[in-house]
């Protein structure tokens, strides 16, 4: 069974930034894609960024050119670097896994918060 761990979250000012880590263990396969998903009050769930095994990145519309992600693949972990908060990023930030093989498998880390005011 694979587990997801998330760290990093908290409360920082406007213009701060936080760092993110999310560690899988367990039977975790590859390929891969894993990264951050974020909900707000009442909100979907929407994409923050993900990378692949491959190192294919993708991010949210509203976060590029302000967070990265990076991986450790020796770690099976991924780390969202956030920068500029805004507080309209304040959110629950989730991580997840997605294992493409042998079959389709998605995970979901407990969450983390993030809230973004002075």
């Amino acid at each position: 069974q694979v587990q997801l761990m998330e760290s990093g979250g908290g409360l920082v000012e406007p213009g701060g930034s936080l760092r993110l880590s999310c560690a899988a263990s367990g039977s975790v396969g590859r390929p891969y894609t894993m990264g951050w998903y974020r909900q707000g009050p009442g909100g979907l769930r929407d994409l923050v960024a993900t990378i692949t095994t491959a190192g294919l990145e993708n991010y949210g519309h509203s976060v590029k050119g302000r967070f990265t992600i990076s991986r450790d693949d020796a770690k099976n972990t991924v780390f969202l670097q956030m920068n500029n908060l805004k507080p309209e990023d304040a959110a629950v930030y989730y991580c997840n896994l997605v294992v493409r093989s042998p079959s389709t498998r998605n995970y979901w880390g407990q969450g983390t918060q993030v809230t973004v005011s002075s």
